[in-house]
């Protein structure tokens, strides 16, 4: 069943890669000719089930799902409506679901994050997506290297796994980031932008929204499971639910944890600019009198007080640094108050 090297993953169907698994959940490399005649040859009762990933951004995959694989129509409709909010849904005895990834090259944009869909059966599993993703990339690699799976509820199982840990990778490495801001405030340092804090938050933000209400659908599933998973699987899938919804409450404390560094920058602005317009007035004050009695002086009329009189440029200084002086008193007194 092994498929020729030179046309694995680059068939005319889109097929990205594909894997037959026996009853024992060792997988072998298929494509869609291995996968399909498996699917028509093997009984039921021999265990085992295949597993397809396309790439639909292969003009020919959603025609060549819709012509040659028992797929529900709700899956081929979810290709198409351009909804990309989480869901589980049930629909001919199949598991049809939209979940949400970040990409391969995950560079924390709030953009990097895109859609995978499922279609989970009894003896077939199919996974599409437009741009590569890196749970479904940590699935294949683990498969490659020998990962069992039993079941395809064990896929998904493994799957949530996968993007469990890509979270919490993200939270940590947004973490550290946070930290380092976070130092550089405690210095006293302001040249932390609050644009590099409001990306990260941005980022959450968007990833808490579209991958939030996976664990809800997932338990709304498991209260009325199809007939044909296990109860081990069904244990399964409850505890990778619950270490995912663990994940998404470290992301929405870090995400509280942004928000009050946010505050502190601002109310640190706030006073650093405070403190600025309070110099800008005390100089504003200070100069008024010079300003007031030079204009006075410089007007081209006649009667100029102490113009002729030969001490009568101190005597206006004595005036001027009197009145400044006065002004000053006042405006550090207020200031204390």
């Amino acid at each position: 069943m092994n498929l020729p090297a030179k046309n694995y993953g680059a068939d005319t169907s889109g097929l990205i890669y594909g894997f037959v698994f026996d009853k024992d959940g060792t997988a072998t490399p298929a494509g869609t000719d291995d996968a399909l005649r498996w699917l028509r040859e093997a009984s039921p009762d021999t265990g085992g089930f295949v597993w397809l990933h396309f790439n639909l951004s292969h003009t020919a995959s959603a025609k060549w799902l819709k012509d040659h694989l028992p797929l529900s129509d709700l899956f081929h409709e979810s290709l198409t409506d351009g909804s990309r909010s989480t869901r589980v849904e049930m629909d001919d005895d199949m598991l049809v679901a939209v979940v949400n990834d970040v990409h391969y090259d995950f560079a924390f944009e709030p953009t990097d994050i895109s859609t995978l869909w499922l279609s989970v059966g009894p003896r077939l599993v199919v996974s599409a997506r437009l741009q590569p993703l890196r749970s479904i990339d940590r699935l294949r690699d683990a498969v490659r290297h020998g990962a069992k799976l039993m079941s395809p509820v064990a896929l998904l199982v493994h799957l949530m796994h996968d993007q469990g840990d890509v979270l919490i990778h993200i939270v940590r490495n947004t973490t550290a980031r946070v930290d380092d801001i976070e130092d550089t405030l405690l210095a006293g340092r302001l040249e932390t932008k609050r644009a590099d804090l409001g990306a990260l938050r941005r980022l959450l933000v968007r990833l808490q929204r579209l991958l939030a209400p996976e664990p809800a659908a997932l338990f709304r599933l498991l209260r009325k499971p199809p007939e044909w998973i296990v109860e081990e699987d069904l244990a399964d899938l409850r505890q990778s639910t619950e270490e995912f919804n663990v994940a998404l409450s470290d992301m929405a404390a870090l995400q509280e944890r942004i928000k009050l560094l946010q505050e502190e920058i601002a109310g640190r602005v706030a006073e650093a600019n405070n403190r600025s317009l309070f110099v800008l007035t005390i100089v504003t004050v200070l100069a008024l009198p010079i300003n007031i009695i030079a204009g006075l002086l410089g007007m081209n009329v006649g009667g100029i007080p102490l113009a002729d009189h030969p001490h009568g440029f101190w005597w206006i200084v004595a005036l001027i640094v009197s009145f400044t002086v006065v002004a000053g008193y006042i405006a550090m007194r207020r200031h204390r108050e």
